[in-house]
């Protein structure tokens, strides 16, 4: 991850520096930098608890931790910021999650299920912390784009990632790196990725400011299913045929879950005012249908 934190870095803190100057980005950093400090942080450790999860437990176990990431997003964002869901928007969650243990189901019948874990208590801790520090993330972050430009977010979010990353990787990391195969179809893997990853992370706050972290986190149990499409196409698996099944459930979810608001729906965020007067008026926000009610998001 730490390619990605660089092109975004290169991309958005650029950016942020040609829009504020380098005495206005200077001042952003003084003012607000142990916000953004903080928001990377825990996005760093997200990343590295789970895919070091994968190191020690099953992919069924990782699996499961979905659960825990959207539970970690309802609290936060009922407890810090005020946020009160429908009773269908619960109904909606929870038939999304049915679906995703239908597919955990699948992988157990099927015994696709990752294998024999190593150390499963550890890995399913280690699974666990990265969910929690994802769900915080993901809210934080959604109560910061609400509010400020978005390549200031994610300039400043990379930006910091990129320090906390690199003092980790070189300090825990070391032997991976020495030891590791350099080629170009490696080299190409790391392309591929690092790109799909920084569209990723562009669209991810879109998604924050007309919906929310809880419907980010539902909306990435689809990954489960598009995962084995993949796997299917590519590496030759075979799905059991409770698949189909457990994505019709998911999508059913999102309607559910979605269509319980009126036109501005998630976007209208209740800490920033009745009329969003405290937040952005950017792409995505209520604040900009609110003041512009011709102009769609």
């Amino acid at each position: 991850t730490l390619f990605n934190y660089i092109l975004l870095s290169l991309i958005y803190t650029s950016y942020t520096l040609y829009k504020y100057g380098f005495k206005g980005w200077c001042k952003l950093v003084y003012k607000d930098g142990w916000r953004y400090f903080i928001l990377a942080f825990c996005d760093v450790e997200g990343n590295y608890f789970t895919v070091l999860a994968y190191r020690y437990t099953t992919i069924l176990s990782a699996q499961l931790i979905n659960f825990w990431a959207i539970a970690v997003v309802v609290a936060i964002s009922m407890i810090f910021l005020k946020v009160r869901y429908h009773i269908a928007q619960y109904a909606g969650i929870l038939i999304c999650c049915g679906g995703l243990g239908l597919l955990v189901a699948s992988d157990h019948i099927s015994g696709s299920n990752g294998g024999q874990a190593l150390n499963a208590v550890k890995g399913d801790l280690f699974a666990l912390l990265g969910a929690s520090l994802y769900g915080f993330t993901n809210v934080f972050e959604e109560f910061l784009v609400s509010k400020r430009p978005l390549y200031e977010v994610l300039g400043q979010l990379s930006f910091w990632a990129i320090p906390i990353n690199g003092v980790q990787a070189a300090i825990f990391d070391r032997a991976s790196f020495r030891s590791a195969t350099w080629n170009s179809a490696v080299g190409g893997y790391l392309t591929g990725y690092t790109l799909i990853l920084t569209i990723f992370y562009s669209g991810a706050p879109i998604v924050f400011r007309m919906a929310s972290a809880a419907f980010f986190n539902i909306g990435l149990l689809t990954g489960n299913f598009w995962g084995v499409v993949v796997g299917i196409k590519v590496f030759g698996l075979h799905i059991h045929w409770l698949y189909p099944i457990a994505f019709v459930l998911i999508m059913v979810g999102h309607f559910v879950y979605f269509g319980t608001e009126g036109v501005l729906g998630e976007a209208r965020k209740p800490w920033l005012g009745e009329n969003q007067e405290g937040g952005s008026d950017g792409i995505g926000t209520a604040k900009r249908r609110v003041e512009n009610p011709g102009v769609m998001v």
